[in-house]
């Protein structure tokens, strides 16, 4: 199978030394980034890039590029993994995705049972990981030579496609996460036009020729929007923490937590390939599926190890899922996969349909590190359980210096211009005032890096039909597409006009 010669190409790549370091401090600065509660992958992901492109910057263009989307993959799925450990010892979510871990693991904790909690989340964790990796593996291929026939009629309505999907269930009001959106594609235009070469919303400054660099705003937005949030609303002072006895399972813990964990890895990867669904949607749905089959419905919310194991297993399943869009077709299912396309951009490698065969070292070498770090994650997870808790009590006073430090010397080593440092700034202040009034983050990121692409492939159409909009129509294939993008933001938007409510997804 040619997949499985790929793959043994990109271990080649994978166990490179410096990119099993870069593996190995992802997955340990993801855990830490899910153990701490409220920051979240996006968060993570978003204040490391700049520190991978400054530690990268020694090596050639592929090779830093390989090595840094390894790493910031590495703290993607590492936080689903540390996302548990606060859910279950302080009744309080690391990041979105851990809502439901919440219900029966802080009760298994208070029972005295959180060893076993949180090392059946590390398993449940692990086999999600490496069943996602299967089928990235299984349709990474077949899914980009498909894309390869689309023209850019197709990838305008497939974009689109993406932007409605994560608008259409990502925050509570639909329509903020549009106004979101739409705030997003402006932001995109900002910069000289590459077709008539006029400056658009560039105020004569020449520091906004270029555009916004993607970078200064995501760091912005999420990472020194948190320490606002923290700083201003004093999160999570107090809190008491419950000790940690037996870590690993017993017997029955495993028997009972088998099927709910093999359940929760399929239903998860199957969402998380779906644009906008994500992890958060991925864990709701699993835990709702494994108390309608369970024969003790009632035993979930009293501590069932199942109702630990299922939202576990689907959110890090989830997190695999998501990469197949973003990987073959060039579209972010959620924040984090925007955050990490942002990412990808900036090291000129355009993810899509041609990554597999323009990029394979940086396509299949990630690949290959991640069945690596879902190894390592299951190795540091079981026996430093109790170091890993120890981390939810690091003084704020110690913390929030650290992140304002990384965020500026950051961003400052990668743009050099004082004007990036206040436009920081000035976006970590909207970044907590929009979190603050429930305005979501992850479609404004998403519109900030789908902006350009949907700009370039609509004018590639209407050049090539003269200015005829009906263009997007006459291809099945991207009315298709345009139809599931109209479905996709109707729907949610009826159920609940009719009073339905509907699990979102904040991650992403």
């Amino acid at each position: 199978m040619e997949a499985l010669h790929f793959l043994a190409d990109g271990f080649s790549v994978a166990f490179q030394w410096h990119n099993l370091l870069f593996a190995f401090f992802g997955v340990l600065i993801g855990t830490a980034v899910g153990v701490l509660p409220g920051i979240g992958p996006m968060s993570g992901v978003a204040l490391l890039i700049p520190v991978t492109a400054t530690i990268t910057s020694g090596l050639d263009p592929q090779s830093a590029a390989t090595s840094s989307i390894i790493m910031l993959a590495g703290v993607y799925y590492g936080a689903m993994y540390g996302g548990s450990t606060t859910s279950i010892l302080l009744n309080t979510p690391g990041e979105s995705s851990s809502v439901v871990t919440v219900l029966d693991g802080y009760q298994m904790a208070k029972n005295g049972r959180a060893g076993a909690a949180l090392s059946i989340a590390a398993i449940g964790s692990f086999i999600a990981g490496i069943v996602s990796l299967i089928g990235l593996v299984l349709l990474a291929e077949p899914l980009s030579d498909i894309a390869l026939k689309f023209g850019p009629a197709e990838y305008f309505s497939l974009m689109l496609l993406g932007l409605c999907a994560v608008s259409g269930l990502a925050g509570n009001s639909m329509t903020k996460s549009l106004m979101m959106t739409v705030l997003g594609l402006l932001l995109a235009t900002i910069g000289i036009d590459a077709v008539s070469g006029v400056g658009r919303f560039t105020f004569n400054n020449p520091n906004l020729y270029s555009g916004l660099e993607f970078l200064t705003i995501a760091v912005g937005l999420f990472a020194l929007g948190e320490v606002f949030k923290t700083i201003i609303e004093k999160d999570n002072e107090g809190t008491e923490i419950i000790k940690i006895g037996r870590i690993l399972p017993t017997r029955k813990d495993l028997r009972d937590s088998s099927g709910a964990i093999t359940r929760g890895s399929l239903l998860g990867f199957f969402i998380g390939v779906l644009p906008g669904a994500g992890a958060t949607l991925a864990s709701f749905f699993s835990y709702i599926m494994e108390k309608k089959v369970s024969k003790n419905p009632q035993k979930f919310g009293k501590g069932a190890i199942e109702g630990v194991a299922a939202p576990e297993s689907a959110n890090n399943a989830a997190s695999g899922g998501a990469l197949i869009p973003l990987l073959t077709l060039g579209i972010p299912g959620s924040g984090t996969t925007a955050i990490l396309m942002g990412a990808l951009i900036m090291y000129d490698v355009q993810p899509g349909p041609l990554l597999f065969d323009d990029h394979p070292q940086v396509a299949w070498g990630l690949i290959a590190s991640m069945f690596l770090g879902n190894i390592m994650l299951l190795v540091l997870n079981m026996p430093l359980v109790k170091v890993f808790s120890k981390i939810i009590e690091t003084p704020k006073k110690y913390l929030l210096p650290s992140i304002i430090a990384i965020s500026i010397f950051g961003v400052y080593a990668v743009q050099y211009t004082v004007f990036d440092l206040m436009l920081l700034l000035f976006f970590g202040v909207v970044g907590y005032f929009f979190a603050k009034n429930d305005y979501p983050l992850a479609p404004l990121v998403l519109g900030l890096v789908l902006g350009p692409m949907i700009e370039n492939n609509m004018r590639r159409a209407l050049t090539g039909s003269n200015g005829d909009f009906i263009v997007f129509l006459q291809s099945p294939i991207s009315l298709v597409f345009l139809i599931f993008a109209v479905l996709w933001v109707v729907i949610p938007m009826i159920l609940k006009m009719r009073g339905r409510n509907l699990v979102t997804n904040e991650e992403g």
